[in-house]
């Protein structure tokens, strides 16, 4: 198959470029607020340059049949995994960093800071898909055997990076590979019977976890806080009671504050009065919220609305199933982190540090966005369409 450039799709790659538009200006007017320490890392010319390179690779992505990715999944899926478990060897002198009681980066020479987290996300898309594709493929008849045979195969995939992600720990992360195996799971052909009765099991936990809480509070409270999950009780009360806790629900405080503070059009480029931790990054929707009031987040809302449409529509329209796992999986990816860090900078959701796609500053979450995009573009490219379809 050889792309077809009539069908590039310049809707998306149109949308895309007005979030990193949106990125770009917003980190150049966020910088000047910053302490001084972090103004001098060039958040801006670093962010440009990562857009660069993102560009970059999207076009060498494009060069290549998206179906030869299939039969380099296990190899992509092994360097994920080394880099995960590399995160767990720290020595003196060690290339691995430890950043707000998490253990999530690698310093490479020359490449800079690698989140291995980030890549996983991509990784796991193409490893789901191929393991789906190939089991229906291969099932002549579909049986609840069947079903529950590729439902153990995606849990066994999943439960590894899973894991080692949440001990890092990065809840975040590993909440984004549970909204990518939902998503896919939906589409794998698996009975909805079955995932009926997945969900129950799940709402059930859920109800039995919280149910635990309100009747043993101490206890609950007690076994998270000597446990690896121990940041998760600071985070859920500064959620819940930001004001009472106030260290924990600072960061929560000072995003509302700053909301609320931009009204309906916002307080202008040089109105930024409220100081945010984290600005750049995980709260840039705070900056923008801000200077451009509720009127330019609606607008930045509904960028983001087009662009999951889009992947939507890619995702049916291809008939390729191999291609449209690939574009559900990154729908699952996207909506979720647009969806939790939003919701986060509004009190509507728990702070858990996920930045907000193409918009908040970051080279490994930037590069697998644009891989992620690479790959929709490739995909769409060499979805063939007939005339009496």
């Amino acid at each position: 198959m050889n792309t077809n450039k009539n069908n590039i799709d310049y809707t998306l790659i149109s949308i895309i470029l007005l979030l990193g538009v949106v990125s770009v200006f917003t980190i150049a007017t966020v910088e000047p607020t910053l302490p001084a320490k972090l103004a001098e890392q060039h958040f801006l010319l670093k962010q440009i340059i990562w857009y660069i390179g993102g560009g970059i690779i999207i076009a060498l992505i494009m060069l290549i049949d998206y179906d030869r990715f299939r039969q380099l999944t296990w190899i992509f899926y092994g360097i994920g995994m080394i880099m995960l478990l590399m995160l767990f060897f720290r020595f003196p002198g060690s290339i691995i960093i430890e950043a707000n009681n998490a253990v999530s980066w690698i310093a490479f020479p020359l490449l800079g800071t690698i989140q291995p987290a980030e890549f996983m996300k991509v990784i796991l898309v193409l490893a789901f898909a191929h393991v789906m594709y190939s089991h229906n493929n291969k099932v002549v008849e579909q049986t609840a055997k069947s079903d529950l045979w590729l439902l153990a195969k995606m849990v066994l995939l999943a439960l590894p990076p899973m894991a080692l992600i949440a001990v890092q720990p990065d809840l975040g992360g590993f909440l984004v590979l549970c909204a990518i195996a939902g998503a896919m799971i939906l589409v794998s052909g698996i009975r909805w019977r079955l995932i009926f009765f997945i969900l129950l099991v799940g709402l059930g936990v859920m109800g039995i976890i919280i149910a635990a809480y309100f009747i043993f509070p101490d206890t609950v409270a007690v076994f998270l806080n000597e446990s690896v999950f121990k940041h998760v009780t600071s985070r859920f009360y500064g959620w819940i009671y930001p004001e009472q806790y106030s260290d924990s629900g600072f960061q929560l405080l000072r995003a509302k504050m700053a909301i609320g503070s931009g009204q309906l059009f916002g307080k202008g480029i040089e109105g930024m009065q409220v100081s945010v931790p984290e600005r750049q990054t995980d709260m840039i929707f705070t900056a923008i919220a801000e200077q451009f009031g509720f009127i330019g987040s609606s607008i930045v809302v509904t960028l983001f609305f087009l662009l999951i449409y889009r992947l939507i529509h890619i995702a049916i329209q291809s008939n390729d199933s191999y291609g449209s796992y690939i574009v559900t999986g990154i729908v699952g990816m996207f909506s979720y982190q647009i969806f939790q860090n939003i919701g986060m900078s509004i009190q509507l959701l728990p702070i858990t540090g996920l930045p907000l796609p193409f918009l908040s500053y970051g080279g490994s979450s930037t590069l697998t966005y644009l891989i992620a995009i690479g790959l929709v573009l490739n995909i769409h490219s060499r979805t063939k369409k007939y005339m009496f379809e």
